[in-house]
């Protein structure tokens, strides 16, 4: 008698693997994807697909299902370059453009073998602002931010801030203060660009009396001043390699040495520094001790720019104004709709803080109660005549990193390669492609 064939559906010993082990990783790690060296996904549990919004293509590059086709894709970049990264990405399946994903990226094994990835979906909520420590925004991002710095405020570690000029790096580090034990305690803040070596290591450290000439008494720095409380040492990147070593001492030994001092002074002091340059290139150049920026940035914050974040510029234009409306002659009800595509529209090189001098600029200038176009600077109300300009008074500038009428793939795939100071591998991974495909796309794409 022949035997029964075996159903066309049942499922093979693999495949019943496959799926037990994809139910025990949903039950103790929750949405993730496992990554391996080249980003592609080599496994996702089932909670990953309802926190996309899709069936994961398990094979597919990392990089582009999470980043899609934007330029800017610094998760992307973080994984391509062997660094952790926790972040906040708009979710990939589409639909509300408020909707996003919490990713948490962490290594596996040495090299890293691979990647374990951490998703969480971000209820979208009505959109309301917020206000954390004098910082406002809309923005799902910002909003995890603040979430960050609640949590890590109370614990005694470093802080690394990353952030680009006038984000609001010296708010944080208030905000990590005031939620902190030490909130009782003093707060120094000391930028480290603002002075010159001999000046600011007697700034930081103190002097002992006969350390120089004019040393007439032990002053203290402000290390010291700053003990049982918190130092804030904004543009940390910026300091001395030989002072480097002195700081990295006090972390180490919970002791300063003023100049000129034999004895060591014990502190208690909390570190929390900022930065708008990245450490770790940094420490490539020779410019900063890797030893430093391990001690510096055992807990790592990003601040979004506020180009990232359109929604905030009005709202916290808006608060900026209601400032300016309690001390100033003008009084402003409301803002022309042309002035507000104007400000949304811009860059924000200098962020919160450009947009606040553009404000006041347009409060003194303007007459009213409207903000109008024509009251704000050139590089705003008109960018195209400011680079007019620019261009008949300056000197030859350098080439563009992109050429007239280049196409947004062709963009991408510059963008990458700049990024990655032109290592192809890098860029690869980056862009989600494989280094024989991406060198037949800048073959086909005339790139140089």
């Amino acid at each position: 008698m022949a035997r029964p064939r075996a159903s066309r559906t049942a499922r093979s010993p693999a495949d019943v693997d496959r799926a037990l082990a994809a139910a025990v990783l949903d039950e103790v790690i929750g949405a993730a994807l496992v990554l391996d060296a080249q980003l592609k996904i080599r496994f996702a549990t089932p909670a990953a697909t309802a926190a996309l919004g899709f069936e994961v293509p398990i094979g597919a590059s990392a990089a582009t299902l999470l980043c899609g086709d934007r330029e800017k894709r610094p998760f992307a970049e973080a994984l391509a370059q062997g660094i952790p990264f926790h972040a906040v990405i708009p979710r990939p399946s589409g639909g509300d453009a408020r909707e996003h994903v919490r990713v948490r990226s962490v290594p596996i094994g040495p090299g890293p073998a691979g990647w374990l990835v951490y998703l969480a979906p971000i209820a979208t909520g009505d959109h309301k602002p917020v206000e954390f420590h004098g910082m406002w925004t809309r923005d799902p991002r910002m909003k995890e931010t603040f979430r960050i710095i609640e949590k890590v405020a109370i614990e005694e570690m470093t802080v690394l801030v990353r952030g680009e000029t006038g984000s609001g790096k010296e708010l944080v580090a208030h905000a990590l203060h005031a939620l902190s034990p030490r909130k009782d305690g003093p707060f120094r803040a000391i930028n480290c660009a603002a002075l010159p070596p001999n000046l600011l290591e007697s700034e930081l450290f103190g002097h002992a009396r006969g350390a120089f000439t004019g040393a007439v008494k032990d002053t203290p720095g402000h290390v010291q001043l700053a003990d049982g409380g918190t130092l804030f040492l904004d543009e940390v990147a910026e300091l001395p390699l030989e002072l480097q070593a002195k700081l990295l001492r006090v972390l180490e030994t919970r002791t300063v040495l003023p100049v000129g001092a034999r004895d060591p002074i014990p502190v208690d002091v909390r570190i929390v520094s900022a930065t708008h340059r990245a450490l770790r290139a940094e420490v490539e150049a020779g410019r900063f001790r890797s030893d430093l920026m391990y001690r510096l940035r055992v807990i790592p914050i990003r601040l979004p720019p506020l180009r990232d974040r359109p929604d905030d510029v009005l709202l916290i234009g808006g608060k900026i104004i209601d400032e300016l409306n309690a001390r100033g002659r003008r009084q402003l009800t409301s803002i022309a709709p042309a002035a507000e595509a104007a400000l949304e529209s811009y860059e924000w090189p200098g962020n919160v803080r450009e947009l606040r001098n553009v404000l006041a600029y347009a409060f003194a200038i303007g007459e009213g109660p409207i903000l109008q176009l024509a009251d704000l600077p050139t590089e705003i109300a008109s960018p195209a005549s400011a680079e007019a300009e620019v261009f008949v008074v300056s000197e030859p500038a350098a080439a563009p990193s992109a050429a007239p009428g280049e196409g947004p793939e062709a963009r991408r795939i510059r963008d990458a390669l700049i990024r990655t100071s032109g290592n192809r591998d890098r860029a690869a991974k980056l862009l989600g492609l494989s280094r024989v495909t991406l060198w037949r796309r800048i073959r086909d794409l005339g790139l140089t």
